[in-house]
């Protein structure tokens, strides 16, 4: 594959991970303030820490699927790819259904999806490139996080969520 191509793949694997980001924000619109009104446990991080967190997780997932592609591109690896853009469609879901729609028991389902499908992302991109695998590793640990707060937020929170 020819350093241009490669190039133009890193940079579609950023903007339709980072398109998805976008969808997932324009959800959280008002996502601090809702999220300051919510009784939450004291080992929840403040609002101001989502942002830079996954703004990282989404370029080390971005570079991850770019990774695969390269070794190939989307014919050889449609069904692992497809798997990523699955997860990050699922990913995206759970902004609307928590912040939007306020739809806690959703949400929470949409979550423990979402972290079934990192996992067989994970494992598949394993096959093809460690690095792609490693480089979920923090996003894994970050939903794992975030799936523990999504379901205490929503317990402590019944009438809102």
């Amino acid at each position: 594959m020819n350093h241009r191509r490669q190039v133009f793949g890193l940079l579609g694997w950023l903007g339709l991970t980072l398109a998805a980001a976008a969808l997932g924000a324009r959800a959280s619109i008002e996502a601090a303030a809702f999220y300051g009104q919510l009784a939450l446990p004291g080992w929840a991080p403040p609002a101001s820490v989502f942002g830079p967190v996954w703004t990282a997780l989404y370029l080390m997932m971005a570079i991850s699927a770019w990774l695969v592609w390269r070794r190939g591109g989307w014919r050889s690896h449609r069904a692992t790819l497809g798997l990523y853009v699955t997860q990050l469609v699922v990913n995206v879901l759970w902004s609307w259904l928590f912040f939007a729609w306020k739809l806690g028991a959703a949400a929470f389902v949409d979550i423990l999806l979402l972290l079934v499908l990192i996992v067989a992302t994970m494992l598949a991109f394993a096959r093809r490139t460690p690095l792609a695998a490693w480089l979920l590793l923090p996003y894994l640990a970050w939903v794992s996080f975030a799936s523990a707060l999504c379901y205490t937020v929503w317990q402590l929170n019944p009438a809102v969520l």
